[in-house]
């Protein structure tokens, strides 16, 4: 519960983080989990799994992200490790011949089966732990976080995309208005100063000869 006024002063920010709250309640949560499912049972993620092929058969690795929420990288490899425990089966999907299909094995199906009363103990010790009047509404406010989850990887390609018009839009209105710019007129060129007439060289007085001395 976000605290307030002196209480939330002296805990400081994190009292007031979403982030570092959710982060101290996940924990909480797992360690319930792993209490009640004991040593080498499922890991929570290993549940969701097998939880989401258990409803449709037949996912891809897409498909799995889409369901569990887990990123890309991190089900592969989970996917991978599961198939090698023995707990997936993994076949070429009849819908895109690139895809593999999953599906739970024998073992898969068995493992499920034990798992789910355990996990159903530790959310009701979870639940617990909330007022009986806010659990129906802690559970709601989870989901809406969920969704927004599902929702951010299509919310950021439809940004990404829009930023991306916005910006395609922009450079064609600037190009457009430098078009309609009027261009400046060139400047006359200066008139070529006449060249003064070249000056006669003066002829040299021709002296007559002198009169011969008589």
């Amino acid at each position: 519960m976000v605290k307030s006024g002196k209480q939330a002063r002296r805990a400081g920010a994190l009292a007031e983080s979403p982030s570092h709250l959710m982060h101290r309640a996940l924990q909480l949560a797992l360690d319930i989990y792993s209490e009640e499912m004991g040593p080498g049972g499922l890991t929570q993620r290993q549940f969701a799994v097998l939880e989401a092929v258990s409803v449709k058969s037949g996912l891809t690795q897409t498909d799995l992200v889409r369901a569990t929420g887990i990123d890309r990288s991190t089900l592969a490899d989970l996917v991978s490790r599961m198939t090698v425990k023995g707990l997936l089966e993994r076949e070429r999907s009849t819908l895109d011949a690139r895809a593999k299909a999953v599906r739970l094995s024998a073992a898969g199906a068995e493992a499920l089966e034990t798992a789910r009363p355990r996990v159903i103990a530790a959310d009701k010790r979870i639940m617990a732990l909330l007022p009986k009047g806010k659990r129906e509404g802690f559970i709601e406010l989870l989901g809406e976080l969920g969704a927004a989850a599902d929702a951010a990887p299509e919310l950021a390609k439809d940004e990404a995309k829009a930023l991306k018009k916005a910006q395609k839009d922009a450079r064609k209105a600037e190009k457009a208005a430098r078009k309609a710019e009027p261009k400046p007129e060139k400047a006359p060129k200066p008139a070529k100063a006449e060249k003064a007439p070249k000056a006669k060289k003066a002829k040299a007085a021709q002296v007559p000869d002198s009169e011969p001395v008589g």
